[in-house]
């Protein structure tokens, strides 16, 4: 049982909070997922568009504070890697 003010608005806030942090790891997730498809069926294109659809939807995680800057990094830089080895 919360004592403060403070406390109990934080009460109040935590869940809408996690909701939208949750909706935001899932849309990256979806993202990331459509990108590595792509990747594994051979299509260059399709998957050079899927992973640049996926890019700003994980930086903008970095953002928000949901995802760490050097994993969203690792990701990339390795989804990227994949790509050129398409080619």
């Amino acid at each position: 049982m919360a004592h403060h003010k403070s406390a109990e608005k934080r009460i109040r806030q935590t869940p809408g909070r996690t909701l939208r942090n949750k909706s935001r790891v899932s849309e990256i997730k979806t993202e990331v997922k459509k990108a590595e498809t792509a990747l594994a069926s051979g299509d260059k294109a399709a998957a050079a568009a899927a992973l640049k659809a996926a890019q700003p939807a994980m930086q903008r995680g970095v953002s928000k504070g949901v995802m760490h800057r050097n994993t969203v990094a690792r990701k990339i830089s390795r989804l990227t890697k994949r790509l050129k080895a398409l080619g």
